[in-house]
């Protein structure tokens, strides 16, 4: 019994300091005014089409090796998990390899605990660089899912919750996103493509449950990898003019068809 006490007490005690705290969901200085790119660290990944300057650009861990084979020097936005920074796992050795001398232009780092003088030092020891550092806390990760997806989740267990590719996705509809098109985030797929160690990827039903979760409520998110528009269902990117035409007929079928129904069908806030 001890261990689901413990895990109930840990439950109880992040609810109530989240409740407390009302902690924000991390926010760009600047918003997105047009399509962002997600791009996960799955083998598979496929460049969107007719991707161009206008597209902004979220990498995860070591992603940025498909983006700069992309062309793409340095990513907008960079999200690090903190074990990346100074773990000895194969996991995190291999993500220091591949972006030792990159630089991207915002970089959040997830779940730091430790001082900021220490984050910049681990940073520097793989010659990382970056325009702006910001730490991620559980509560404001928390906060993203909560007010993006509208699911309250107390992060007891890996099953619990979502990979930060996901997180990804949720932090660009906040900011402003008008399209979402996700890459290399393939709850179905196991390994990573920047190494060959084929290392079990955790998150699976969370992951999958976000995703249709997001698609339930309206959001503007698609997948260029066929096999994930297969697997789950999101739609697959096929370029802007389709996906406006895609989203207006979805607008129009939503809108409600007299003032009667809208007051018996009132839309989220």
């Amino acid at each position: 019994m001890a261990a689901p006490f413990s895990e109930l007490k840990k439950h109880y005690y992040r609810q109530i300091k989240y409740h407390l705290t009302r902690p924000k969901p991390p926010m760009l200085a600047e918003r997105f005014y047009g399509p962002v790119l997600v791009v996960g660290s799955a083998p598979v990944s496929n460049k969107p089409v007719d991707f161009d300057e206008s597209f902004k650009v979220i990498t995860i861990n070591g992603s940025q090796t498909v983006t700069k084979g992309w062309g793409i020097e340095a990513p907008d936005v960079t999200l690090v998990q903190f074990n990346q920074i100074e773990g000895t796992n194969t996991n995190a050795v291999e993500v220091r390899r591949v972006l030792n001398g990159e630089r991207t232009k915002m970089l959040y780092v997830l779940l730091w605990r430790k001082e900021l003088q220490r984050l910049e030092d681990g940073l520097k020891a793989f010659n990382y660089g970056y325009d702006k550092l910001e730490i991620v806390d559980r509560y404001k990760r928390m906060a993203l899912l909560d007010r993006v997806g509208g699911v309250k989740c107390s992060e007891l267990c890996a099953d619990d919750k979502c990979s930060n590719g996901i997180n990804a996705v949720l932090f660009a509809i906040y900011n402003g996103a008008t399209e979402v098109i996700i890459t290399g985030i393939n709850p179905d797929s196991g390994g990573h493509v920047y190494n060959q160690e084929n290392l079990a990827r955790l998150h699976v039903r969370k992951d999958r449950e976000v995703l249709e979760r997001l698609l339930e409520r309206g959001y503007p998110v698609f997948t260029s990898d066929p096999a994930v528009s297969r697997s789950i269902g999101l739609p697959l990117w096929r370029g802007r003019a389709e996906a406006g035409r895609a989203e207006e007929a979805a607008t129009h079928m939503a809108r409600p068809s007299s003032p009667q129904a809208t007051a018996a069908n009132p839309q989220p806030s």
